[in-house]
């Protein structure tokens, strides 16, 4: 009986206490002055939300450093230099079974930044050699000789872009 008579009290206004003063009674009677406040408070976050969103956002940011894009960029040059005649795009215009498509490499034992560089400086098969010491002769490229660290970036650009399937070539100079 005493707990019907305190249900009843909550229902009677009469019987209910004063509520004067008490603010959480008085928006919950009206919500609205409550969402609008909160309603202003979520817009005043979300410019400096969004700011360190797009910040700190991979999208807006590669992961490479200044370092790294400055030798992509000179693997990009070099291979335009060297390689671009035979190696367009990947491919291979005089051996079409030898392209720098991974696949290929793969299969011809040359899927790795070493490999890569051996055949680079030394040649094989219809490749000549690029290689400062490249022997023998007739291996070896007439044209202009590449030092080592030339085609180390070489070959890092090359296996680069056969693991990313040979997107195309954009460079500073485009």
């Amino acid at each position: 009986m005493a707990l019907l008579s305190l249900v009843n009290c909550r229902n009677n206004p009469k019987l209910r206490l004063s509520t004067k003063g008490n603010r959480k009674e008085a928006e919950m009677q009206n919500p609205a002055p409550l969402q609008s406040k909160q309603v202003k408070f979520v817009k005043s976050l979300a410019p400096p939300f969004m700011a360190a969103m797009l910040v700190l956002s991979p999208i807006c940011h590669d992961p490479v450093s200044l370092a790294q894009t400055v030798d992509i960029q000179k693997g990009v040059s070099l291979f335009r230099q060297a390689c671009i005649g035979c190696h367009d795009g990947g491919g291979n215009v005089i051996q079409p079974g030898a392209t720098l498509f991974l696949k290929d490499l793969q299969r011809n034992g040359v899927d790795t930044e070493d490999e890569i560089y051996h055949v680079t400086y030394f040649g094989k098969g219809r490749m000549p050699g690029f290689g400062e010491k490249c022997t023998p002769r007739g291996q070896c490229t007439f044209g202009a000789r590449l030092q080592d660290e030339d085609i180390k970036l070489l070959a890092q650009f090359v296996k680069s872009q056969a693991d990313q399937g040979w997107p195309k070539i954009e460079s500073m100079e485009d």
